[in-house]
């Protein structure tokens, strides 16, 4: 322990190190982060606490916060990957803390939703879309044109509908869907692509091991939703109306975003929708459906030669 002191006493003395230690402590206190806390609580710090937290204040400053200097969660560059500093006052000192970064957040809940939903898995084509490979040809402009459109008024803000993609098979329906998630993630905003035939399939299982009501909620809440190839599974009138309905009536409410692609229409969509598989018309119920569907999206057609 004595040669350690002798050591550290020897540094301190030492020209070349008390010139470092000076220029590095301006710089902590020059950021701008360390001046607006030291700004906010000027009548809870000495100048005391500072000296004494100047370690504390030296990792906050290299590190990354809110993902600014981070290209993804697996490039996270601080300490912890995935958690992000924050300065607070503690024992009359200065300490850093460290929160889930939005990144980390976002990784969170999907492995929360995957576990929970069987059904978001889908083609890692889909997962590993992008716009610049979405072929622009006339057939394809105008669905190109408005997911663009949603992007930038999302991040501005707003709560633009989503998009009702329809089309014959293998157009690329549900490969732009996967683009504009995609997309969103790199802004680190959260979205769900399902695939509609194996989740009402996965709905009706959900009934046995009691986990409907925290599926139905996880789809209800999750900021965009997007349902893939609704229009392709079996009607039956529970999954339309106790599933679907409660699902698309709060996004409706809630003005959440949401994206379908269907290989129908919207009238050719609710004629599937008013016969169950007993060969029950419902067409009220359908039409209701409808009237949610067409409050929460717009409908746009994809068209083109089939690409798979």
């Amino acid at each position: 322990m004595e040669k350690i002191n002798r050591t550290l006493k020897r540094l301190a003395s030492n020209e070349n190190f008390q010139k470092r230690y000076e220029q590095q402590r301006r710089q902590v206190l020059e950021n701008s982060d360390i001046k607006a806390f030291l700004d906010k609580h000027q009548n809870e710090i000495d100048q005391m606490m500072i000296d004494k937290s100047m370690s504390k204040l030296y990792e906050y400053t290299n590190q990354s916060k809110d993902c600014n200097k981070c290209e993804s969660l697996a490039g996270c560059i601080n300490f912890m990957k995935g958690y992000h500093p924050d300065l607070v006052l503690s024992r009359n000192s200065i300490d850093v803390v460290y929160k889930r970064c939005p990144r980390k957040v976002m990784a969170d809940e999907k492995k929360k939703n995957e576990k929970l939903i069987k059904s978001l898995y889908v083609p890692r084509d889909i997962l590993e879309a992008t716009f610049e490979d979405f072929e622009g040809d006339s057939g394809r402009l105008d669905a190109g044109d408005k997911a663009a459109t949603f992007l930038m008024n999302y991040e501005d803000g707003k709560k633009p509908k989503g998009l009702y993609l329809y089309g014959k098979f293998g157009v690329g329906k549900s490969y732009l869907l996967g683009a504009i998630a995609n997309e969103l993630a790199k802004k680190q905003i959260s979205s769900m692509i399902v695939y509609v035939p194996e989740l009402l399939r996965e709905m009706k299982s959900s009934i046995a091991d009691s986990t409907l009501n925290e599926k139905i909620e996880a789809l209800k809440r999750e900021p965009i939703l997007m349902l893939d190839d609704i229009g392709a599974e079996a009607v039956s009138s529970w999954t339309r109306d106790e599933v679907l309905g409660p699902i698309l009536q709060f996004r409706m409410l809630e003005s959440l975003p949401t994206f379908f692609t269907s290989n129908f229409n919207f009238p050719e969509l609710e004629h599937h929708l008013t016969y169950s598989q007993r060969g029950e018309e419902e067409k009220m119920k359908a039409r209701r459906i409808m009237e949610r569907i067409r409050s929460l999206s717009v409908p746009v057609m994809v068209d083109g030669p089939n690409r798979r």
